[in-house]
This record gives C-alpha cells, sequence and structure tokens, in this order.
C-alpha cells in the first residue's frame, strides 16, 4: 500500500482529483494500492514526502521550489528531498468577499476579517506572499486561516469578510457559495500585478474567465501557479515509471472526474515543471520521444 497524500479538504479540486489518481493506480500498476488521504495540503505535503511519512503529494508549484531549495520560513531554509513527478494542473488565485461588502480591492482588507487559506496550504503561502508583495502588512488583518469549505461558509455567515482560494478555476466552494449569495471576486490592477509577479518567479498574469461563478460575468485579473505532484527522491525508478505511465496513459478517466486533468500531460510535464523531474519520469518522457532539458535532470 503506498500513501497518496494531497488532498487538501472537500472543498476544492485536489480532492477529487487526488481520489481519480489513486483509483488509476491501484487499478493499472500492479502490486500497487494507492490510498489518498486528506491533508493539510501544499506544505505539509513536502514536509511529509522529505519525512517519508508519504510518497507522493500533490503541491503548488511555488511551494515545491521553497522546499526543495529550503527557501521561506515555512521550511526553516532546510531543503528537502523531493522531485517532480507530473504536472498537475494551474491554480488561479480567487479572492472572494460579497458585493454587500463593497470590497473590491485586496489593499481593503487592512483592518478586515479574512482568511487566507488553512495553515500548511499552498493558498495561505501564496496569499502571504502576494500581501506582502503588495505592502499589506501580515498583522494589518484578523486571519482565520479556514479550509476552502469554512471560508466559503464564513463568508455566508458574515464570520469573514473575504475569503483566499488558490485552485482550479470551478472549485465547489465558491460555487456552492455564488449560488445562495451575490459574491465579488477581487481582480488586481496592472501595477499590482507587476509588484506580484517580481516576488515570485513561479507566478504569472492571467484571468479567471467570466462565467464559471454565477453574478461574476466580466474576466477577472488575478495570478497562477501550476501545481506539481511531487514524491520522494529515493523511490526507484521502475515504481516512478509505471506509475508515470498509468497516470498518462489513463487521463481520460481523470479528465472525466474534473476537466482541469486535461493539463495533466508529458508534454507540459517539461514545459512547466520547476524542480528537477524524478529518474522514472524522465525514463517514461525519453521512451516518448520527448527531450527533457537540463535543468530538469536531477
Amino acid at each position: 500500500m503506498w500513501p497518496w497524500r494531497g488532498r487538501s479538504g472537500t472543498g476544492g479540486i485536489y480532492y477529487p482529483y487526488g481520489g481519480g489518481v489513486a483509483e488509476i493506480w491501484s487499478r493499472y500498476v500492479e502490486g500497487v494500492r494507492a490510498v489518498a488521504e486528506v491533508t493539510g495540503a501544499s506544505v505539509e505535503n513536502v514536509k511529509l514526502a522529505h519525512k517519508g511519512e508519504t510518497v507522493i503529494g500533490e503541491v503548488m508549484g511555488d511551494v515545491a521550489v521553497a522546499g526543495y531549495k529550503g527557501l521561506a520560513k515555512k521550511f526553516k531554509g532546510k531543503k528537502h528531498n523531493i522531485l517532480s513527478m507530473a504536472i498537475m494542473y494551474p491554480n488561479l488565485l480567487q479572492i472572494a468577499a460579497l458585493k454587500k461588502s463593497g470590497i473590491t480591492n485586496i489593499e481593503q482588507i487592512k483592518g478586515k476579517k479574512i482568511s487566507s487559506g488553512s495553515p500548511g496550504s499552498g493558498t495561505n503561502f501564496m496569499a502571504e506572499v502576494v500581501f506582502k508583495a503588495l505592502g499589506i502588512p501580515l498583522d494589518s488583518y484578523r486571519d482565520s486561516r479556514l479550509s476552502f469549505t469554512e471560508s466559503a461558509n464564513a463568508l455566508r455567515d458574515g464570520t469573514i469578510d473575504v475569503g483566499t482560494w488558490s485552485v482550479g478555476p470551478g472549485t465547489s466552494s465558491i460555487l456552492d457559495l455564488a449560488t445562495t449569495h451575490d459574491i465579488h471576486i477581487i481582480s488586481f490592477t496592472p501595477e499590482q500585478t507587476q509588484k506580484i509577479l517580481a516576488a515570485n518567479a513561479e507566478y504569472s498574469a492571467v484571468e479567471l474567465a467570466g462565467g464559471v461563478y454565477k453574478g461574476v460575468d466580466k474576466p477577472v485579473a488575478t495570478i497562477g501557479v501550476w501545481n506539481v505532484m511531487i514524491c520522494q527522491a529515493s523511490l526507484p525508478v521502475d515504481l516512478v515509471y509505471n506509475l508515470v505511465k498509468a497516470l498518462y496513459e489513463h487521463n481520460d478517466y481523470l479528465v472525466k472526474i474534473h476537466p482541469s486533468a486535461r493539463y495533466t500531460t508529458a508534454e507540459n510535464a517539461v514545459k512547466y515543471s520547476p524542480i528537477p523531474l524524478h529518474p522514472g519520469t524522465i525514463k517514461y518522457l525519453r521512451e516518448k520521444g520527448i527531450a527533457v532539458p537540463a535543468n530538469l535532470v536531477p
């Protein structure tokens, strides 16, 4: 049995995506029974993989880089023993408020009650990078640090003013909230976007398309980051090869679970991996005739 961690709660995409991956591996990789487990998300998943308490995890690309290189206070300057196994799909930073709050600019969170995402999550990591880049002191707001589902419920109940999600678009917790309340997704100005991109090389300027959520009809300027499937660097080459082979060759099943899985391709592994690839992944890619750049070879 191989523990497969990365599901950060039931209100995002990691949860159904991780369950689908576990089903594929259990069904198509001989001798493997994959079990998907709920964790505190990206930061915790890097630490668990490094310590050997899990073998594979779903993490955001910025967190993968921070853990691999030992950056950021959350990793205490210690390089973690992880490698990239596959690229999943891009996350979009989605900062939501109820329309009646009148909050339309991220700098209005000063003095407000917010949720920047659960402790140890990639959402919390990304939110704090963004706030710092924009000169918003981390002690200038009251942060509940809730999960996606808890954030949606807290907005609904009026116990927070702003909730933060870093997740694929069309996430269930925001979709559900928008069916009962008028919501606003906060857009970044061009000047804010420049400051955020300068703070983290893994981020890119993207748009949340209009019409994804009820009442949010126009595109929203925001920030994107790719999700990475990481694994212990010490995993056997043949095991990772077989897992990656099954993942890519049965991706049609994963797409049925969530359309964001259409980004989980062998080609995207070499285009968007922010850290070096595991030798098992490299073996599969080269077998398929896909060139692996030197910077992705550990």
